[in-house]
């Protein structure tokens, strides 16, 4: 277990989740696989609301090709926790991004961890080139450009 600090300074957007009754497991702390479904929240989230990628009709989707999880403090419901994002790398038709999970009021993250989606035609399932919007969108919470 990677005990380096992931501080929130390092992302760039954020959103409010909500832990559910549903999250915890018999020891009483979000089980981990739970932290996925919430990267994958504020991953898409940020896709939707500042990439104008529409789920039902863009011409090009992201697959998750790869991911990981850092677990550094548990959570628990009822918690509030805020997810963050950024981007790590943008390839061609790939991006990696950079996700973590916070508590309320808490600088330290409880969980971080990356996830690289590739861009393919919806119709081909074939790699496509990332532009338009979804390239302005990712660039301008990449980690480099700050």
């Amino acid at each position: 277990m990677s005990k380096q600090a992931v501080l929130r300074t390092d992302y760039f957007y954020f959103e409010e989740l909500t832990t559910r009754w549903m999250d915890n497991d018999v020891y009483g702390h979000v089980n981990n696989v739970v932290y996925y479904s919430y990267f994958d929240t504020i991953v898409n989230s940020f896709l939707i609301n500042k990439a104008e990628l529409d789920i039902k009709t863009s011409e090009n989707i992201g697959y998750i090709v790869k991911s990981d999880c850092n677990y550094l403090a548990g959570i628990s419901y009822p918690e509030k926790i805020l997810g963050a994002f950024r981007v790590n790398r943008i390839g061609n038709s790939s991006v990696e991004y950079g996700v973590a999970i916070f508590k309320e009021n808490q600088e330290n993250a409880c969980a971080h961890g990356s996830m690289t989606h590739v861009f393919v035609n919806r119709h081909t399932e074939q790699p496509t080139k990332i532009s338009g919007q979804l390239l302005r969108a990712l660039q301008s919470v990449s980690f480099g450009a700050g």
